[in-house]
């Protein structure tokens, strides 16, 4: 087996290591992705839909093409493994993860639901993320299961979900040989709709 020096590049992740630490991002898999969907002229704008907007079936639309739709789809998918934000390919296609060297222990969990936000089964959407100190460690958004009553029971499985979370960076820690008595866990969730509501 033989050295081939810092990597650069893995699986479409481009990773520039420097003495304060790595950052990670998929520029060049951005480009390619704008090209490959014909999307690498389109215009920068800064809201790109209407975040009040709310997806219905349309029986009578015109059918799309489930194999570039598939595609699109899992594409950005994929990015989503350097850029929790996907939003501004366009305009910022340099976005990315940044890993500092030095940083805290620290691991902190944040989450929120939309009440049912789904027009056609009702059901909330949980969002959260967790950082590890200043590093983004994983993040998540996901539809919850059931339909939740009451914004209080929306919010509080967002932030069961966001506990649920914790566990695996403490054990990657663990695992490492990283045994900290100062990690810290710290859940934060709003309940300012949730109080308004009961």
């Amino acid at each position: 087996m033989s050295s081939m020096g810092e990597i650069n590049f893995f699986l479409g992740l481009q990773v520039k290591q420097s003495a304060e630490g790595i950052f990670i991002n998929q520029s060049k898999f951005v480009e390619k992705l704008l090209k490959t969907f014909k999307m690498q002229d389109c215009q920068n704008i800064r809201t790109p839909s209407d975040v009040n907007s709310k997806i219905q079936p349309d029986p009578k639309g015109k059918s799309v093409d489930q194999t570039l739709y598939r595609s699109m789809i899992g594409s950005l998918m994929y990015l989503t493994a350097s850029r929790p934000d996907i939003i501004y390919l366009k305009g910022k296609p340099n976005l990315g993860l940044w890993y500092p060297y030095e940083g805290s222990f620290e691991l902190y969990s944040y989450s929120d639901s939309d009440f049912g936000g789904c027009a056609l089964d009702r059901k909330s959407t949980t969002g959260g993320c967790q950082f590890l100190g200043p590093q983004l460690d994983s993040w998540q958004c996901k539809k919850q299961t059931n339909v939740s009553v009451s914004i209080a029971e929306a919010e509080y499985i967002a932030a069961s979900a966001g506990c649920s979370q914790c566990d695996e960076p403490h054990c990657e820690l663990l695992c490492c040989g990283i045994h900290r008595p100062e990690v810290s866990h710290e859940v934060s969730f709003e309940l300012q709709g949730a109080a308004k509501d009961s």
